[in-house]
């Protein structure tokens, strides 16, 4: 029996199936396109209409709410960091249904003070259309504020 559920693990940012689905091609090359710190490629994956979620939480330090739209990620993405030194996010495991794409995973977040800690975070990417039309960070904001705050 094949049901709409389905799960992928990635390591590195590869796929290891034969053929990917469309839905985790192309939330993979959102991912390689982060990891490069490659805006462009970034913005090819999205939309020209995203909504680009964080937790409100984070709003003290300019990195919560919603963005919208290409400049508004990039005026995210030019924002972080000045709040932070660095961060590397490792997908662990997609789950898709339908035109939703949920990641699991943990990112390496470095304070500009060089401190750095692994968290976890959890991704959900709406897709419509061949690009993703919402990205919705969800993640512990207290260990984000400590590592922020040390």
């Amino acid at each position: 029996m094949q049901t709409r559920m389905e799960t992928l693990v990635m390591t590195d940012y590869l796929d290891r199936r034969a053929e990917p689905s469309p839905a985790h091609a192309l939330v993979g090359r959102a991912y390689r396109a982060f990891a490069a710190r490659d805006v462009g490629a970034l913005l090819d994956t999205l939309d020209p209409d995203v909504e680009w979620v964080h937790p409100e939480g984070m709003a003290v330090y300019g990195l919560g709410g919603t963005r919208h739209g290409h400049a508004g990620v990039k005026e995210f993405l030019a924002h972080v960091p000045t709040v932070l030194g660095g961060m590397r996010l490792r997908p662990h495991e997609f789950v898709g249904s339908g035109e939703r794409l949920v990641v699991f995973g943990t990112r390496e977040v470095t304070s500009r003070r060089g401190r750095t800690e692994t968290m976890s975070f959890v991704h959900s990417w709406t897709l419509r259309d061949g690009r993703a039309v919402r990205m919705e960070d969800i993640f512990d904001t207290v260990l984000f504020h400590r590592l922020i705050e040390s």
